[in-house]
């Protein structure tokens, strides 16, 4: 299989361990009484995560297909049932609650319409110049998830997942005409919804032109993620030795742990990062251009695109680059349902590897 995508992911969870340790300690102590609660929490998750990864890469990646429209109708349940039925969280519906476990449907939905987009493209890959035979079962089933994800509110999330989508169909070649106004329609409708709420409308309008607010939620939390990037400079104050972390950054062992990290490790700690995401898009399109067949590479394609785009999307996001969103930085951020999947779409893409390599090389 593709060691350096396999040693990049592992090296990514095993640093996650001590990033969300170091990030959440303050906030673990005060709340629980317990410096190291979030920590067990997330050091139990990535070891499941490299199970769920390894497993995984064993499973050959063709089973998937059988099973990517149940996946995606048990997804759109789930997103029904967190929306109706589920309590709201800061104004968001978001998670579903089994007990002691939880999970965020969203993240499920994501890799589902992934799996599925990836079948129908290799299904009808010469149907793609007709809108309506090639184009409009992919555009179907993304509409749905999106609105869906978009309801709970979650538009950060629905954009970025509408963007695959639409990269996977110009990867698999349709028309720049249907392209094009599949995507000024999606704009429109992004910018509809956008103005439908204030705090959109402040994020953006703050982004866009900063605020005199210096304690509004969009400006303070970029404020002191920056300031934290400030601090780090360029070999970072040292592991465990971060001062935004403690009372400064809002929940800095989610969203905004990568400003812990550029504080921390400083701006080479940072860019390490980055490049390490770098070299996974990379390898993942070698896999996907090596891949058997057309369903392995919408796959390796697509899976390698998520990744890389929640990444700099986060990053962006805590550099200032882009407008305050709620994307984790994948492996990195705390949480339990994004690294899981997360870890079950690396191992699908380790797997179209292994099988990459037996179909050009019958001694493997």
């Amino acid at each position: 299989m593709d060691w350096a995508i396999f040693v990049a992911i592992v090296a990514l969870m095993l640093f996650s361990i001590s990033f969300v340790y170091s990030a959440s300690a303050s906030f673990a102590d005060l709340k629980f009484g317990s410096s190291e609660k979030l920590f067990i929490n997330h050091a139990i998750r990535v070891l499941i995560a490299f199970v769920v990864l390894i497993v995984f890469s064993r499973i050959d990646y063709h089973h998937i297909r059988e099973f990517t429209r149940p996946m995606m109708v048990l997804s759109i349940l789930c997103l029904i049932y967190v929306l109706v039925m589920e309590s709201r969280v800061k104004g968001a519906a978001r998670w579903i609650y089994l007990g002691a476990f939880s999970f965020q449907p969203s993240e499920l939905a994501k890799f589902a319409l992934l799996f599925h987009v990836s079948r129908i493209l290799a299904d009808y890959r010469d149907r793609l110049h007709d809108i309506k035979r090639g184009v409009m079962p992919v555009l179907a089933w993304a509409m749905v998830i999106c609105a869906l994800v978009a309801a709970q509110p979650n538009l950060s999330t629905s954009l970025v997942i509408f963007f695959l989508v639409f990269t996977l169909l110009f990867l698999a070649g349709a028309k720049f005409t249907h392209l094009s106004a599949i995507g000024f329609s999606a704009l429109v409708a992004a910018g509809v919804y956008a103005i439908g709420a204030e705090y959109r409308m402040q994020r953006l309008s703050t982004f866009l032109h900063g605020s005199d607010d210096a304690m509004s939620p969009a400006r303070y939390q970029l404020d002191q993620a920056l300031l934290a990037f400030g601090n780090g400079g360029l070999f970072g104050v040292g592991p465990g030795q971060s001062h935004q972390r403690d009372w400064f950054l809002p929940e800095p062992f989610g969203d905004f742990i990568y400003s812990i990290v550029g504080e921390e490790y400083g701006y080479i700690g940072a860019a390490l990062i980055i490049i390490v995401f770098a070299i996974i898009l990379w390898r993942g399109f070698v896999i996907a251009r090596r891949a058997p067949d057309d369903f392995g590479y919408y796959l390796a394609a697509g899976v390698s695109l998520t990744l890389a785009a929640y990444a700099f999307v986060n990053a962006g996001v805590t550099c200032g680059l882009l407008p305050t969103t709620g994307l984790p930085m994948p492996f990195i951020s705390y949480g339990g349902t994004s690294v899981i999947f997360s870890a079950m779409a690396v191992g699908i893409l380790l797997n179209i590897s292994r099988q990459s390599l037996r179909s050009t090389d019958p001694a493997a």
